[in-house]
């Protein structure tokens, strides 16, 4: 497909698009729909799946592409067209439990999309009050995984739960070297390290340059706007990145800061980028 001038704007969603009450501002709506009316391509990049992204979006939401579950699928967000997915297969998943428990970690096996809210669980018995609430929160949609059973499904992602404990992260990633491994602080407590585990080159960024790829658009014409760590893909691979004031002081060091998630700081990128 030839190149064209089109330009694709992405947002992460929580802490970013989405302000301290889970709500999107009037303003950056008015934003997305005047976007909209240039022809520029609006995408919300979030860690999500589709049953949770529907639970916080609302009626007629002007964009156009959702990169769900941290790049794993795409879906034409008009009329909920599932474009790409990325699912481990069962054997991938069987040696991925098997390493988690003998590491001592309390996990959680999402179902394959879309169905990826659903999960098996996983837990020593160890404190660990964020993994609960989780668990708690996706009752009617989850059972503990049943030890010594081959898992014999394939599935989307592991999410690993642990305290906020960046040597123990990098110690227990450190074993997954083989797979994407992507860094997300807990919604839940705003604490807690998030391990997520995917299949390999599974990222927010390689499902926007699948859509690069899929709308003819080169990445040049790409801006992008995160809040933490689980954006750093997207954030380093696109030249026109930017983080939210409501990031982690080590994010706003190294890209280009806008107005927090409270004041529309999407608003502000792309005024600055002069999309609007």
């Amino acid at each position: 497909m030839k190149i064209n001038q089109k330009s694709i704007v992405v947002s992460d969603l929580d802490g970013t698009l989405l302000n301290s009450l889970g709500k999107f501002s009037n303003i950056d709506i008015e934003s997305l729909v005047e976007l909209g009316r240039k022809g520029i391509v609006r995408v919300i990049a979030t860690g999500r799946s589709p049953y949770s992204f529907e639970k916080v979006a609302i009626d007629n939401l002007p964009i156009d592409y959702l990169v769900f579950t941290s790049g794993a699928g795409i879906m034409k967000w008009s009329s909920h067209e599932l474009l790409h997915v990325n699912d481990f297969s069962a054997g991938s998943i069987q040696l991925i439990i098997e390493k988690l428990i003998e590491l001592n970690v309390d996990f959680m096996v999402q179902e394959p999309i879309p169905t990826n809210h659903r999960f098996l669980y996983y837990s020593k018995g160890n404190t660990n009050i964020d993994f609960n609430r989780r668990v708690e929160l996706y009752r009617p949609f989850c059972m503990p995984l049943v030890t010594g059973v081959p898992y014999l499904s394939d599935a989307s992602q592991v999410i690993a739960i642990m305290a906020n404990d960046v040597d123990r992260f990098n110690f227990v990633s450190s074993h997954f070297k083989e797979h994407k491994v992507i860094r997300t602080t807990s919604p839940l407590d705003g604490e807690s390290i998030w391990m997520e585990i995917f299949p390999p080159h599974v990222s927010k960024a390689t499902g926007i340059h699948w859509l690069c790829s899929h709308l003819g658009v080169d990445s040049s014409n790409v801006v992008v706007l995160g809040n933490d760590y689980n954006d750093l893909d997207m954030l380093i691979e696109f030249n026109r990145s930017y983080v939210v004031a409501n990031a982690p002081d080590d994010l706003k060091q190294r890209f280009k800061t806008v107005a927090s998630n409270c004041d529309s700081g999407f608003s502000q990128m792309v005024r600055l980028e002069g999309l609007i």
